[in-house]
């Protein structure tokens, strides 16, 4: 049964894993959905298309290929998303990388790298996301993914816990800034996710210390990892209206890891 449209959202990195689960649920919920990723994921992105076209809700979806660390291209992609479908409503900053290394190893290049895509990425999609909504004159959500280790630096994962760290820092500046416009910023910070991404963060992780695992990177009172779509449940709260007062917050999601 076809709904009224809640406005549109775009979510970067949502090829897999996390980004897919919140495209899906934001579809759900009423929004159309833009879906950004690689040109790498193209393949991955027309399969979830189809899965949200097929959900029967009436939603539009569209693809907007980009790399986040390109100004050019997020501008684009936020361009051809309002052309296209209209406005921007709801920016989910969801994209990034993690890999594994031993601090004394890692490259200033590899350093670099994580930082282009997770911290200058998520900035990016921040900035044009608000040039848009303030543009509109209608408010908006933006949305960005810190981490359990944007909370708590992580062993092996120096860069990527930098990156998370930075970005609660710039969800905390923006929500001062885009107040005034009626925009909330918030951030999610997810802990152990069952993803492909998180499996292979631990496959990593186990060449630098034989005693890592996936049951000793579990360590919270829930005894489990989390499911993808308990992360999109907390999106999708932050996107609705029922978040109007909630704004420069970094919200855990990690099965009780962490306590804030």
């Amino acid at each position: 049964m076809s709904t009224a449209s809640k406005g549109t959202c775009l979510i970067t990195g949502s090829a897999q894993g996390i980004g897919k689960a919140i495209a899906l649920r934001l579809a759900k919920d009423g929004f159309d959905v833009a879906l950004n990723d690689i040109v790498s994921k193209e393949a991955l992105l027309k399969k979830l298309e189809n899965e949200i076209l097929e959900l029967g809700t009436g939603r539009k979806a569209l693809i907007a290929m980009g790399d986040v660390s390109n100004e050019l291209e997020v501008q684009g992609m936020v361009d051809n998303v309002v052309r296209v479908l209209g406005g921007l409503d709801v920016m989910v900053a969801n994209a990034g990388i993690c890999p594994a290394c031993h601090m004394t190893e890692m490259t200033g290049e590899e350093w670099d790298k994580v930082f282009s895509i997770n911290s200058r990425g998520t900035f990016l999609c921040y900035k044009y996301a608000a040039i848009q909504m303030i543009k509109q004159g209608r408010g908006g959500r933006i949305i960005g993914a810190s981490s359990a280790a944007g909370k708590q630096g992580r062993k092996y994962c120096m860069a990527y816990s930098a990156t998370k760290f930075a970005i609660r820092g710039m969800t905390q500046s923006a929500a001062w800034e885009l107040g005034k416009h009626g925009i909330t910023v918030n951030a999610y910070a997810p802990g152990a996710i069952e993803t492909e991404l998180g499996r292979n963060l631990v496959v990593e992780a186990q060449t630098l210390d034989p005693e890592i695992s996936k049951a000793s990177w579990t360590n919270n009172p829930s005894g489990r990892w989390g499911e993808p779509e308990e992360v999109a449940a907390l999106v999708s709260f932050l996107a609705s209206k029922d978040s109007n007062f909630v704004t420069g917050q970094t919200m855990s999601v990690n099965g009780g890891r962490y306590f804030d």
